[in-house]
């Protein structure tokens, strides 16, 4: 879990606030992908709606001094009024047209846009190399970016208001200037202590839900395992929920005190600088009341200004504010940027080799060694070995032996740390990712358990066939899943898991077999299979290993099982051991050479023997 609790990341300086900022254009270039038609009609309602609030004060300050005139003067015609009415009338209808206008195409673009970025996310995740999700790192920036989607949206919508809002202000300030310019510097200056102190907190709340990041996802977790079927059998038979509440609570507790303090702190600073825009407001009050006393405005002007005052200060506040919260989100769209400049450290070729059709030479393993990241103990040290075109090769050894590592090697999951892994002579980096995993069909230790469809369980196999049904019928006859399936209500229709509605588990032996039907779903040169009975019964495993020798003729085969009785129908047995070959033969040479294959049989043998 988090090994840094109640540390709280350093406030951000204001270089990296204003350095975050970068990172809006290319979000407003991902919107404007996202739709152009939704980018510009939200642009051309937005600039509309700028214009209605000085044209509604310059209407309202027509109609008070038309009312004025015509009180001085009853012999003054007063149509005039009722026209400048039904003006202001249908500009306030106007307005609230393109409020709603604009509030439905916010809304439909902050939808499209937050699908692409899911989309995005999801497919920069699947480009990454194996070794990222083994990386507590790479989880924290990829949480991140997933649980900021509000934020983003919330950015664009600050985004377009400031900018209706800079609009407004413009047409209000060339409005007002003719009448007293002293306004316009008299209310930024009496606004800049509240957006010194917002902009400052909104940082420090960035900062701390950074901070938090790790200790959110042990939460996730926690949630996870107190809702998951999964893991609910343990849960209850060892005890665990008052556990896992309570360390749940716990870091709720944590949450809430950090969120509770750093709210109080926000609320007092902006309570007492919040004082200054007012004395600022009134100040300019008196200046206007004095100058309509003084006649040189007239009871219209009077009102405009003071409109125009009033309307400025908001907009102004508005714009500090969504200048501070775009301070603020860009950091949460920094969050975003990181992830994608993530970059997978395998990849292909610009110019690959042509994969083979047809095997001739098979894998060579050249000193190869491999250790994780972090960890001074590799797991594998100078390992060669052949694997020939059509041959069958067994893996044997004790768990923490490296043979699933040296099957992800092979497989190009991970890159060797030093040494050299050949296909047909040719070093598997020259192909393409795409070429090599097409040709391999697999299936692992810890096989995934997709909740779909029976028939496409087996058929994401091999994409190009997922609806043929004869093909996903056929496989789930090599691996014994038809006899599982077509006992299911719906057969290869019915939806398999818990997860969804009408739904059904299967046990862990039946779920192996949908596993590798999987696997035989493609005709493909090269077979992976790492225990692939494992959780079979007796009977089944002995049917499927019947059945493997026969569809493995002519294949490439790596098998891999704990089970020695398994592996005697290999062409060749390579026996892992200290992170090296130790032996390798046939089951027979093994066996007659005394060695610690021949050990591993024997105890595995006199469990059978009374």
């Amino acid at each position: 879990m988090s090994s840094n609790r109640g540390a709280i990341k350093k406030p951000l300086t204001w270089r990296e606030r204003l350095h975050s900022l970068r990172h809006v254009m290319p979000l407003l270039t991902m919107v404007w992908e996202t739709s152009h038609a939704l980018t510009v009609a939200t642009l051309v309602l937005r600039l509309a709606s700028s214009a209605m609030p000085i044209l509604q004060l310059w209407i309202g300050k027509l109609i008070i001094d038309q009312v004025v005139h015509a009180v001085a003067s009853p012999t003054v015609d007063g149509h005039r009024i009722w026209f400048y009415l039904g003006l202001e009338a249908a500009s306030v209808v106007g307005t609230d047209l393109l409020s709603r206008f604009t509030t439905l195409c916010d809304s439909l673009l902050a939808d499209k846009f937050n699908n692409q970025t899911s989309l995005r996310i999801m497919e920069h995740a699947q480009a990454m190399d194996l070794s990222r999700f083994e990386d507590s790192v790479f989880y924290d920036k990829m949480d991140r970016a997933q649980q900021q989607t509000a934020t983003r949206t919330r950015l664009l919508v600050v985004l377009g208001g400031m900018t209706q809002q800079v609009i407004t202000l413009v047409s209000l300030a060339v409005a007002t200037i003719a009448y007293s310019p002293i306004f316009l510097v008299l209310l930024p200056t009496a606004i800049l202590p509240s957006f010194w102190g917002e902009t400052r907190f909104a940082m420090l709340s960035y900062s701390l839900l950074h901070s938090q990041t790790p200790e959110r996802r042990e939460l996730d977790y926690l949630r996870f395992l107190s809702t998951n079927d999964k893991s609910a059998k343990e849960v209850k038979l060892f005890g665990l929920g008052a556990y896992l509440l309570a360390r749940a609570r716990n870091l709720f507790d944590r949450f809430y005190a950090d969120n509770r303090n750093l709210s109080v702190r926000r609320t007092s600073v902006g309570a007492a600088l919040g004082l200054v825009p007012i004395v600022g407001y009134y100040l300019a009050y008196v200046l206007i009341l004095k100058r309509t006393l003084e006649h040189t405005l007239t009871v219209g002007e009077m009102v405009f200004v003071a409109g125009a005052f009033m309307r400025m200060r908001g907009v102004i506040e508005s714009i500090f504010s969504s200048l501070s919260l775009i301070a603020e989100h860009a950091l949460h769209v920094k969050d975003l940027f990181d992830f994608l400049a993530v970059k997978p450290t395998i990849t292909s070729p610009a110019v690959p080799v042509d994969f083979p059709r047809v095997l001739r030479s098979g894998f060579e393993f050249r000193n190869v060694s491999f250790a994780y990241a972090g960890s001074a103990r590799p797991v594998l040290r100078d390992v060669s070995f052949r694997l020939n075109a059509g041959e069958c090769l067994a893996l044997v050894g004790e768990n923490g032996a490296g043979k699933t590592t040296l099957v992800k090697l092979m497989s190009r999951l991970y890159e060797p740390t030093s040494g050299q892994i050949l296909l047909d002579g040719v070093d598997i980096r020259e192909y393409t990712q795409e070429s090599l995993h097409r040709a391999i069909g697999v299936v692992f230790q810890d096989f995934v358990r997709y909740d779909f469809l029976a028939g496409e369980n087996i058929g994401i196999g091999w994409l190009d066939a997922m609806d043929d049904a004869t093909r996903i019928r056929l496989s789930a006859e090599k691996s014994l899943a038809a006899d599982v399936i077509e006992k299911l209500p719906h057969g290869y229709d019915q939806m398999l898991g818990r997860r969804f509605d009408g739904g059904l588990d299967l046990s862990t032996g039946q779920w192996q077999k949908i596993a590798l039907a999987r696997a035989y779903m493609r005709d493909a040169q090269i077979l992976i299979l790492d225990e692939p009975s494992a959780s079979l019964d007796a009977e089944a495993e002995h049917e499927v290993f019947r059945r493997f020798g026969e569809l493995t003729q002519r294949k490439t085969t790596l098998l891999i099982s704990h089970r020695l009785s398994s592996v005697r129908m290999a062409d060749r047995i390579l026996v892992l051991a200290d992170g090296g070959v130790q032996e390798q033969g046939s089951h027979e040479q093994l066996i007659a050479s005394g060695g610690r294959y021949a050990k591993l049989f024997s105890m595995q043998a006199s469990g059978y023997l009374p």
